[in-house]
């Protein structure tokens, strides 16, 4: 059966629980010994297989109660509300890993390690996202406020920049690093507070990552 060929574009914003760093990234335990975050992406240019993504904003909450390689995973897939049909079904295909080659993306991981998948939400997102800055503002109506901000020096409040560069990585090539802050209330809590932030240019397919 031939896959359906799908790319995007998109910024990316993601909090997770774990000190500025995340061991993730590195292949080590995370930092409190359980793994949760939120993340979002603004699609600029996108599509599957006939069907345009351009100019839509998707996003997920993740819960695992070790490390994400562990799995026991639970996901909230978000996509926002002015998708019409056929793109909300290709954009929670393309979250959920489907027609996607096996550890091509984070999405394809995180859904392959999460058997507990809730049914995706399709409601208002608001997000706006600065690689370069590293700030980020998030809402998913009645569900989710979240920002990103620089980490700053603690002795004079200077901008501190940080980058990581992931040569083979199966979601970026470098991500700009920040502070996190979010607040989620639906079946996925997260109080999350100053911790890792990230921000990234996603360049994507159902190969991977795009060179």
């Amino acid at each position: 059966m031939t896959m359906v060929e799908w790319r995007v574009r998109a910024d990316e914003f993601a909090n997770c629980n774990c000190s500025y760093g995340c061991p993730c990234q590195f292949n080590a335990l995370p930092t409190h010994g359980f793994c949760e975050a939120a993340a979002a992406w603004k699609i600029h240019e996108g599509h599957f297989g006939d069907v345009r993504l351009d100019g839509l904003d998707c996003a997920f909450f993740i819960h695992f109660p070790g490390p994400v390689h562990e799995g026991n995973g639970t996901i909230q897939l978000v996509v926002e509300e002015k998708a019409d049909p056929r793109q909300r079904d290709a954009l929670v295909k393309i979250m959920s890993g489907e027609e996607t080659e096996e550890m091509a993306t984070m999405w394809w991981v995180f859904s392959a390690m999460s058997p507990n998948k809730l049914e995706p939400l399709f409601v208002p997102i608001d997000f706006e996202v600065d690689v370069e800055a590293r700030r980020a503002r998030l809402e998913v109506l009645g569900l989710l406020e979240a920002f990103g901000e620089p980490i700053r020096n603690p002795v004079t409040g200077a901008e501190h920049r940080a980058r990581i560069d992931l040569p083979h990585g199966f979601e970026y090539r470098i991500a700009e690093i920040g502070s996190g802050t979010t607040k989620a209330t639906g079946a996925i809590k997260l109080d999350l507070r100053q911790s890792y932030g990230q921000f990234a240019h996603l360049h994507l397919s159902n190969k991977g990552v795009v060179e």
